[in-house]
């Protein structure tokens, strides 16, 4: 079996005095409006380097790698004196009311060819024309957000909860989001060697795994280039484990089908019934009590029962279930996180036929799936919460 190579790095950090004022959520959440926000809070916030306007036209890129560099000659961002792991700790209140705190560590995890083992992905990707994360490295010759990644190793957790050396804190949204720094050779040969026993699986991030091996080959293709720093990308590890995941499903919302024919091919496999007259936070706990679905039209909101049979043979998930259902229609299928977001998008834009609400994955189902070697359907699992962007970043050429 090979095995994950996972490794410290030289991290570039701001002052932790600054951490509410230049950290930032993942670029793929921000919209417009976000940027606006953030880029108004701080000059340096993250988000000036890690989501190039689109006003800025062709030189967007060269700008936001002039920033950095800027950054990092005059002392915004200080890199470290030594390699090290960064532990980061997420702790927060979940939806049932439970006091929760997930750990990982953050380091240089091994960046390897589709198929070869060691590094896998959970699901099929939806395919992304835009260049924009690869021209963004190309640069910045940066790794300015991390990967998450679930370790199938066991021990992970339990080595992590020694704190390490402190180096920031912040509290966004409800969650406190704090980073330690771990420099101890000891424990930096202890955390490497647990990930190297077992297989780690990505869990948010496949298209950025997937540029990191585009930047890899395109540097290792340069003259006088070995692209020994381009081998690995930045990632952040936890364990996959049942108190270490908090999994929220992403919906479908279906367009190009007119209602009749999604409902005809809907019928072949689920039982249609009467939900009532809208959905609400309960929603979702009812379907998980019933073993049903939801869909949501502009007038309507009925349970999708699975008729018995229907799905002999197919995984028990409500994604590939409903890509069975709709296997043989025209359609087109985009995602969507968020009851009331769902909603409010099957109310507010016209070109929605339906939507369907669907169950989140069970940690084991997902453990599963790896082990067998299989994939899930596109957008079947939303980690939350959601990782901040610079706490914790990793310049390529230093």
């Amino acid at each position: 079996m090979r095995v994950p190579t996972f490794e410290p790095f030289l991290a570039a950090r701001y002052e932790p005095a600054l951490l509410a004022s230049v950290t930032a959520p993942p670029y793929d959440v921000l919209s417009d409006a976000d940027v606006d926000r953030l880029e108004a809070r701080h000059d340096h916030n993250i988000v000036h380097v890690d989501v190039p306007r689109l006003r800025d036209g062709d030189e967007r890129y060269s700008l936001a790698g002039d920033r950095w560099r800027r950054w990092l000659t005059d002392g915004v961002l200080r890199v470290d004196d030594e390699p090290s792991f960064t532990i980061y700790r997420m702790s927060f209140v979940d939806a049932a009311g439970r006091d929760r705190t997930i750990v990982g560590v953050v380091g240089a995890l091994a960046v390897v060819d589709e198929g070869a083992g060691g590094v896998l992905p959970h699901e099929r990707v939806t395919p992304k024309a835009s260049t924009d994360r690869l021209d963004l490295t190309l640069a910045t010759s940066a790794n300015l957000s991390p990967v998450w990644g679930l370790s199938l190793a066991g021990g992970l957790t339990e080595v992590l909860l020694e704190p390490g050396e402190p180096v920031g804190s912040v509290r966004v949204d409800g969650v406190e989001h704090t980073v330690e720094r771990v420099t101890d050779p000891e424990r930096v040969a202890a955390i490497a060697a647990i990930v190297a026993g077992d297989d780690v699986l990505i869990a948010d991030g496949h298209h950025r795994y997937g540029v990191a091996r585009r930047y890899r080959d395109l540097v290792r293709g340069r003259p006088g280039e070995t692209g020994d720093r381009a081998g690995t990308t930045m990632a952040f590890l936890s364990e996959l484990v049942e108190d270490q995941l908090s999994v929220e499903a992403i919906h479908r919302v279906y367009r190009e089908i007119d209602p009749a024919s999604l409902c005809a091919a809907l019928e072949l496999c689920f039982s249609v019934e009467p939900a009532g007259p809208g959905v609400d936070r309960t929603t979702l706990a009812q379907m998980d009590e019933r073993g049903v679905l939801c869909m949501i039209e502009r007038d309507t909101v009925s349970w999708l029962v699975p008729r018995p049979g229907a799905f002999d043979g197919i995984r028990s998930l409500d994604g590939a279930w409903l890509e069975h259902a709709l296997a043989d229609v025209d359609h087109d299928v985009t995602y969507q996180h968020g009851v009331d977001e769902v909603a409010a998008l099957v109310g507010d834009d016209e070109s929605v036929t339906a939507a369907v609400l669907i169950r989140p994955v069970s940690v084991a189902e997902i453990e599963r799936t790896a082990r067998e070697g299989l994939l899930m359907p596109p957008k079947s699992t939303f980690f939350t919460p959601k990782l901040l962007t610079g706490l914790a970043m990793r310049p390529l050429d230093v």
